[in-house]
């Protein structure tokens, strides 16, 4: 099975922008609210679809029902895919939400997952920020009388972001991100968002959006440190240098920076590649397939090795996979 790259998933909302088009490539329209893009989804609204090669047109359910073993190797008990990859444009504050941990996660559903995410940032303003917990000290009842009268934002730890930045946000941590902001997202295959605030914004329709504050409160760790980005972990150094960002129960994720050519092994499970700078040539078994910057591809585990060619000059990828505990 080659490697697979799907149909984005474009959504709009109120914070987004243009940049997934103007920066990212992606085949946007007029609107101006363009706020991301999902890349690699498999949930009942949100079914990604294969672009081009033998498997054009099938999507992610169609592939699992029919190529499990291949796309999972000995992950293959796995019923539905693991993680859901974004790109996101912040042209605005986002609301201030939290998202609920496995457990938590199924009292709205079975199926239900929780939302422990990483952000990688791709592009930021000198003064783009994003807020990530509380300060300490705060009670339950506080945080509600700060809600009611708008001053939560005296309450949050606020963090300067740059280009490059790795943000490891566990499930229960309540965070936001400003504007200027685009970056890949990887993350549970979860879309359980529960908004705290929406900094006194109305949406479309006139009218405030919904606010979730009693689900947000029950799922939320009040006392916690800021969390800054992340100190990457140098495996390897050189000409193809490679890096640990994160490392978790739910996935882990190397950056790989390179001016020559390398080789990605296969592992017997899925890999995800995220191409952050310029472009690549993928090639396996004598078969290539261009990959411009802002592409996600699965490899699937039946997928032989894999050769990674930059185009132009250094690149950046990011390679996530999820790994055995």
């Amino acid at each position: 099975m080659p490697p697979l790259v799907f149909e984005p998933i474009l959504r709009c909302a109120r914070w987004g922008g243009r940049r997934l088009g103007t920066l990212l490539g992606k085949a946007i329209g007029t609107e101006t609210d363009y706020a991301e893009s999902w890349e690699l989804a498999h949930q009942q609204n949100a079914d990604s679809v294969v672009d081009g090669g033998p498997f054009d047109g099938q999507s992610m359910s169609q592939l699992l029902a029919r190529h499990a073993e291949q796309i999972f190797g000995r992950q293959s008990s796995l019923s539905q895919f693991p993680l859901l990859i974004k790109f996101l444009d912040a042209n605005d504050w986002l609301s201030l939400q939290v998202h609920p941990n496995d457990e938590q996660a199924k009292v709205y559903g079975a199926d239900q997952n929780g939302k422990t995410e990483a952000w990688v940032i791709l592009e930021a303003q000198p003064d783009s920020r994003i807020c990530t917990g509380y300060r300490p000290g705060l009670t339950a009842d506080e945080i509600r009388h700060r809600l009611n009268n708008s001053t939560i934002e005296e309450c949050l730890h606020l963090i300067s972001v740059k280009p490059g930045d790795c943000v490891f946000v566990t499930a229960g941590t309540v965070h936001a991100l400003g504007p200027g902001i685009v970056l890949a997202e990887i993350q549970q295959q979860s879309d359980l968002t529960f908004r705290l605030y929406d900094w006194g914004r109305m949406g479309t329709d006139g009218n405030p959006r919904p606010l979730h504050i009693e689900q947000a409160m029950e799922c939320t760790r009040l006392e916690e440190d800021p969390v800054l980005p992340v100190t990457p972990q140098v495996l390897q150094a050189g000409s193809h240098r490679i890096e640990e960002l994160v490392s978790c129960e739910h996935f882990s994720i190397r950056r790989h920076s390179a001016s020559v050519p390398f080789q990605l092994k296969g592992s017997g499970a899925f890999s995800i590649l995220i191409v952050l700078e310029s472009g690549v040539v993928l090639e396996w078994d004598g078969d290539f397939r261009n990959l411009p910057f802002g592409t996600t591809a699965l490899i699937p585990a039946a997928c032989s090795d894999v050769t990674v060619i930059p185009r132009n000059g250094r690149i950046a990828i990011l390679e996530i996979d999820r790994p055995e505990y």
